[in-house]
């Protein structure tokens, strides 16, 4: 079965999962911030069949999150550098993981935490406005039409509930 594109959706999020729609996508970038390189150790830290991380690999680097490098030339092998488009994935990451740790672990609490280098804390990842710097909570965020909404979906009768406009 063939699964539903979201690539051209007016929707951002719509488009992310496009690239991040499966659970294996956002491990294989979890495990490269971990540090890992080489395609034998994705697959063995993650116990992931090795076409499916073949196919994941794949997508990573042509969606632009990670770029294929060789290092060895007989046999001819490969590791898989996060890019800057990657990098800029960690946030999600790390708000994805907070979450996990606040309704998904247990008794004995976070499985990972995040140690914040600069300041020598111990943090977790929250959303926060780019403006004020306050956390970004639902109820507290209004929808709003951007630039890239296409002008033929701006009149239907629906838009109008969904999206304040600008």
């Amino acid at each position: 079965m063939q699964r539903t594109s979201f690539a051209n959706w007016p929707c951002s999020i719509a488009r992310s999962l496009d690239t991040f729609g499966d659970a294996w996508t956002p491990l294989v970038l979890r495990e490269a911030f971990y540090g890992i390189r080489r395609f034998d150790d994705f697959q063995q830290s993650l116990g992931i069949a090795r076409n499916t991380l073949t196919d994941r690999l794949r997508r990573l680097v042509a969606q632009g999150l990670l770029e294929r490098r060789p290092y060895q030339d007989e046999p001819r092998r490969h590791e898989y550098l996060l890019t800057d488009k990657g990098r800029d994935f960690f946030p999600v990451l790390a708000a994805l993981a907070h979450w996990g740790d606040r309704w998904l672990a247990g008794d004995e609490g976070a499985p990972i935490t995040l140690h914040h280098d600069t300041c020598g804390h111990d943090t977790h990842g929250e959303v926060v406005c780019a403006h004020c710097g306050e956390p970004l909570r639902a109820g507290e965020v209004a929808m709003r039409m951007g630039p890239g909404y296409p002008e033929r979906l701006r009149s239907r009768p629906d838009v109008p509930n969904r999206f304040l406009t600008s």
